[in-house]
């Protein structure tokens, strides 16, 4: 009989264990994810009364691909539209709990002199609560229909997203170990870049493949080919710069907009729970009692952080958003723990070399407290409310519930100008900044790849030129979509309003041909060595041409309807 590899005996002790504690928790009717941290611990190095893995290395690699499928089945539970029509209150309440919990847990790392890096992903982990955990307290305690429950997975939501950004922000700070202002705009600018163009030309090029080979797909081709894609955009996040994790959250989010979105989450939903368990047990692993036992109080001082933290601030931050007093202590409550992204954050912390071994151990033993914790909390809401609207002064009490009066109420507008302008303004700000990164990727890629291979095959200067023509070709249907004017229904009442109106909007229409006229002369500059005079004209010259082209806007309005189409598809 031929031995077995040590990572296929590995796998085998992690799925064994797994399956046993997974079935107790569900037996004590506590969620999974603890009993997979439960299962890592029992089959770690460090306990050494039972089997445990020798690769931990083979293990490390496959929690990696666990990360990679979880971010990548959470892109595919949330739409981009969904989020733009949940309205203010849950941004507002989710960036005021973030920012109020970073500080928190960057000052109880301070606390104990721990290191900046330390406290600043200290404070990462602490800001996000655990999706998993609340989603399935409200399933077990029937409130999944409660206003306030409702509000609380709306957070949730954002704070997923925003926890994306936050491993992007933190990456970069790993590397370059700098805190400098600029430096961070800069990745924040290159973040932004990435993230509008891989999702407009995802949302253009993915459905219109899938609607192509529509008559080929089975459930197996849908899957390959789904994996294929989220491994594809993983490959090219990580070839910029970004995280892996990044590349599939992006992905699922651009299949979340098609009509295949609900198959492919139910085809991948194995494939993630198998390697999400591996992830999940190998956390445990990471648990050292003895390392437990020596910061037993800074696991004690942030324990007591989240719970004060959440239950006050995150109180403001939902009182700020509009919400009643009851409400707000409601979905408070409701997040004084940390999961699943405190996990990839301290995995990344540890993989990147820029945390201290302590304090990932410390991480999963606060979240193991927290979750068991969580639906006694979200119990004591209402009576916390109880004691403290008793203690309140009556026109505290009178003041906040005329505050949320206010934010539910529909104010009408009585500046109808008002309503068209910022319309407008937002319609051109979208069209522009969509555009112009489009217009900036096409050259890249011709300046970069394009111009190197032409130049092996003629001379100079025609091989500037010819890298100048192909790249003006290419981004001519953008260039006109970036100059065109606005038809919508705000820009022809701002138009016929008053001549000042009119002033205005031809202003802005000017602005738009200086840029799209910035970008053909950035290509000039680049490609060719014209005088200033000479190239003025050239400049002129192709702007008015793509500007009147009947071509270039049928070509426009057709790229755009087919965006639109595809966007929306799903409703």
């Amino acid at each position: 009989m031929t031995e077995l590899e040590p990572l296929i005996a590995d796998l085998a002790l992690i799925l064994i264990c797994a399956g046993a504690m997974t079935l107790l928790f569900k037996r004590l009717k506590q969620p999974v994810v603890l009993g997979y941290i439960v299962a890592g611990f029992l089959t770690s190095p460090n306990m050494p009364y039972m089997p445990s893995v020798t690769d931990m290395q083979g293990i490390h690699l496959w929690s990696e691909i666990g990360v990679i499928f979880l971010l990548f089945a959470l892109g595919l539970e949330f739409s981009f539209r969904k989020i733009l029509r949940m309205g203010a209150a849950p941004i507002i309440a989710a960036c005021s709990v973030i920012a109020g919990m970073m500080l928190v847990g960057m000052f109880t790392g301070q606390l104990f002199g721990w290191s900046k890096m330390d406290c600043i992903y200290l404070g990462g982990m602490l800001a996000m609560s655990s999706t998993t955990i609340i989603f399935k307290a409200f399933d077990d305690m029937g409130l999944r229909e409660k206003r306030f429950a409702s509000l609380v997975l709306s957070v949730l939501i954002i704070e997923d997203i925003l926890a994306i950004v936050l491993m992007v922000m933190l990456s970069t700070l790993a590397v370059s170990k700098e805190f400098e202002g600029t430096q961070m705009l800069m990745s924040i600018l290159k973040l932004i870049f990435f993230l509008v163009l891989w999702f407009v030309v995802g949302i253009f090029l993915i459905p219109l493949f899938l609607r192509k080979v529509k008559s080929l797909m089975s459930n197996e081709t849908m899957l390959i080919t789904a994996l294929a894609l989220c491994f594809g955009m993983v490959v090219i996040a990580s070839s910029v710069g970004f995280s892996a994790a990044f590349g599939a959250f992006i992905m699922g989010s651009i299949l979340a907009e098609t009509v295949e979105a609900e198959q492919i989450e139910h085809l991948v939903a194995p494939v993630k729970d198998l390697f999400g368990a591996i992830f999940f047990v190998s956390v445990g692993m990471m648990v050292d009692v003895a390392l437990i036992v020596e910061y037993i109080v800074p696991i004690l001082c942030i324990i007591v952080a989240i719970m004060l933290g959440q239950t006050v601030l995150s109180t403001g931050g939902f009182l700020l958003s509009g919400q009643p007093l009851k409400t707000a202590m409601q979905c408070s409550f409701s997040l004084t723990q940390i999961g699943e992204f405190a996990f990839i954050l301290a995995t990344l912390g540890t993989s990147l070399g820029v945390t201290s071994d302590f304090l990932y151990p410390i991480v999963v033993a606060v979240s193991v407290f927290t979750t068991f914790t969580t639906p006694y909390m979200i119990r004591l809401a209402e009576p916390a409310y109880s004691v403290v609207d008793h203690i309140l002064p009556q026109r505290w009490r009178n003041k906040l519930k005329n505050y949320a009066d206010a934010s539910d109420d529909e104010q009408p507008e009585t500046n109808e100008q008002r309503i068209h302008w910022k319309a407008y303004l937002k319609n051109v700000a979208v069209a522009v900044g969509i555009h112009s990164v489009l217009c900036m990727a096409v050259i890249a890629l011709m300046l970069y790849f394009g111009r190197p291979f032409i130049s092996r095959l003629l001379p100079t200067p025609w091989d500037g030129i010819l890298t100048a023509l192909l790249s003006i070709i290419f981004i001519a249907p953008f260039l006109w979509m970036l100059m065109r004017q606005s038809e919508d229904i705000n820009a022809n009442t701002l138009w016929s309003d008053n001549r000042f109106s009119r002033a205005k909007l031809v202003a802005l229409q000017f602005l738009r041909i200086l840029i799209a006229a910035a970008f053909v002369s950035y290509i000039l500059g680049r490609t060719t060595h014209w005088g200033y005079t000479l190239g003025f004209f050239v400049v002129t010259a192709i702007v008015i041409s793509i500007l009147f082209s009947h071509r270039l806007k049928k070509q426009g309005d057709i790229m755009e309807k087919t965006f639109n189409e595809n966007l929306s598809q799903r409703e």
